[in-house]
Formats: C-alpha cells, structure tokens, sequence
C-alpha cells in the first residue's frame, strides 16, 4: 500500500468511525505506529481530521470531509429517505437538490427510476444543482436535464456557492427542492453548518413551489450554526423510522408533512 492509499484508508476510517486510533490503525494498514502518526498529521494540515492524543477524530464540523468519505455513513437510512422521495418527482418537473449524501441519494434515486429511462424526445427531468458532483453523476443520463447554478467550488466539498449562484437562481422557478440540512428543529428550522451552504440553499427554497427537507432522526431536533430557513417554509419533511414520536408530533404542530421512510 503506497501513502495515497494509505491516506484514503485512513480518511474512510475516519469518515466511517467518526474517530481512528495511532496503533489501532498501525495494525490494521501494516505500518508502524510512527508512519500513521506522519499520516495523520499531515491530514490534520489539510483540515481533513483533527489530531487527538492517540489518533484522530473527524474534523468539527464533519461537512468539511469529502463526501465520498460519508458516504458509509446511516447508509441504510440515507437510501430508504432517498427512495421515499424521490417518489415525490413527476416526469415533467424542474427539481433543485443541494449539496450532500442526502441529495446525492435522492439523484442516483431518480436516475434508476424505470419511467426516467424510458426513450422520450426530449429530458423527462430537469436537474437544477449547485452540487458538481451530482451533475457529474447525472449528466450521463440522457432523459435527465441538468442546470448548474454557477459559483464558486468551496475546497472540502462539491458544492457552489457565493453571488454568482445567486444570480442564477434569482432567475429560475422550481417545482420541488430536495435539501439535505445539518439540523432540521421545531422551534429553529432548517440550519447547515457552513453559512455559505445555507444562503444557497435558503435561495433554492424561496424558488420552489414545494421544499422538501431530507433528515435522518439523528439530525432532528439539532442545531447547527446558519439558518436555511424557518421550519414553517418547509411543506414536507423526509426522514427515517427511528424519529422521536413527540418531536414528529412538533413538525406536524408546525404545519409540515412528515413522511418516515
């Protein structure tokens, strides 16, 4: 195993387990102890992970690991959200997704569809993202038209971002948005950890007819440091069999659709 592989492993360790150990990882990749040491220093150089005594843990704010690195993540959660809602799209429609697993779930969700892959004369879909990585995914697809709002690419992520985005969706109308959120609560909304996230995405929902927040249990009744949008903006909410019966009970309260996948 040469040191880029090495530095994969250790980043899917840790987007896998949240946290790695020195010697732990040592015995596990067949290297000394001194090596992963090296290894996950320089990591923590690139805000990839964040050094502890011993080992490592995800960064902070764990938005900041590349995506593929969360991918393992709730994935079984993550796909039955996924399939729940992409149940939601009519062939025709202008859909936006942001950024994230959620999202990206939501996308592969669409894009295997049997009625999206039937021969048309033209798109059944139109995908508008500010995410590069689900218009790379979907851009193959050749009944799925697909938009990219324009922006700037922040480092750890592939999602745009800024006044260029805006601009662009100032201009457009969507029929639904899909958004995956850091933290979805009763009382304080839809919130993203990144404020460059969350003014994009607040500009996606005030252009759709519907917005549709995409939540695993886990991220209900959380908090996170921007807001996206109020909870009462928000028509249907998405997330998985273990939510809280009383917190659902508070989304309903507050007039949102609350469908557990």
């Amino acid at each position: 195993m040469n040191r880029h592989e090495r530095l994969t492993a250790l980043l899917d360790m840790v987007g896998e387990r949240e946290k790695v150990d020195v010697e732990v990882s040592a015995g596990e990749l067949g290297v000394s102890p001194a090596t992963i040491r090296r290894d996950l220093d320089h990591l923590a150089g690139r805000n990839l992970v964040v050094r502890t005594r011993g080992g490592a843990v995800a960064s902070n704010v764990a938005y900041d690991l590349p995506l593929r690195h969360k991918a393992a993540r709730n994935a079984p959660e993550q796909q039955r959200i996924s399939a729940a809602a992409s149940r939601m799209v009519d062939p025709g429609m202008v859909i936006g997704l942001n950024g994230g697993t959620a999202s990206t779930e939501v996308g592969r969700a669409l894009a295997t569809r049997p009625d999206m892959g039937e021969p048309s004369g033209g798109p059944l879909l139109t995908v508008v993202t500010n995410a590069l990585n689900i218009a790379h995914e979907l851009a193959v697809r050749p009944n799925i038209k697909i938009v990219v709002t324009g922006g700037v690419a922040r480092q750890q992520s592939f999602d745009l971002s800024g006044p260029l985005s805006h601009l662009f969706l100032d201009q457009i109308s969507l029929d639904l948005v899909f958004l995956g959120v850091d933290a979805f609560d009763p009382v304080h909304g839809a919130q993203a950890h990144h404020e460059g996230d969350a003014s994009t995405n607040r500009l996606m929902a005030a252009r759709a007819r519907q917005v549709v927040v995409l939540a695993d249990s886990g991220k209900l009744g959380g908090h996170a440091f921007a807001k996206i949008c109020g909870t009462a903006d928000v028509d249907v909410l998405v997330t998985d069999g273990r939510a809280d019966p009383e917190r659902v009970h508070a989304f309903e309260e507050e007039g949102v659709r609350v469908v557990k996948a």
